[in-house]
């Protein structure tokens, strides 16, 4: 069964993706910080990471540098899910080692399309 961490610093965005995600038959594990997201990544080995962009103390784009980084993690596809929709974000986005950027809002299609393509 696929897994996937999603991170995000809001409670509200963390529900609603895991509803998404669950109900496509996904198994979820939630990070609110780009440190926790490392520390669960290393230990839950999930097949696809959803990140925000925009969280205190350690951003998206910091933890996904971080998750390529590291041999344990750098082969996981990293999904940014995020309020920062510029053509610019995009490409900033893949230069960080993401697969993609969902802009907020997004519809539960957007999300579940990503999980066919990267998961």
């Amino acid at each position: 069964m696929n897994k996937a961490l999603i991170v995000d610093d809001s409670p509200a965005e963390l529900a609603k993706l895991r509803t998404i995600l669950t109900d496509a038959g996904w198994l979820t594990v939630t990070a609110s910080s780009g440190a926790e997201a490392i520390k669960k990544a290393e230990t839950e080995k999930p097949s696809l990471i959803l990140l925000d962009i925009v969280m205190p103390d350690m951003d998206g784009y910091e933890a996904c540098r971080s998750l390529q980084q590291h041999d344990s993690t750098k082969n996981i596809p990293v999904v940014f899910v995020s309020s920062k929709n510029q053509k610019a974000d995009h490409l900033w986005a893949k230069m960080q080692g993401a697969r993609a950027l969902i802009g907020k809002p997004y519809s539960p299609d957007q999300i579940l399309e990503t999980l066919k393509a990267y998961g």
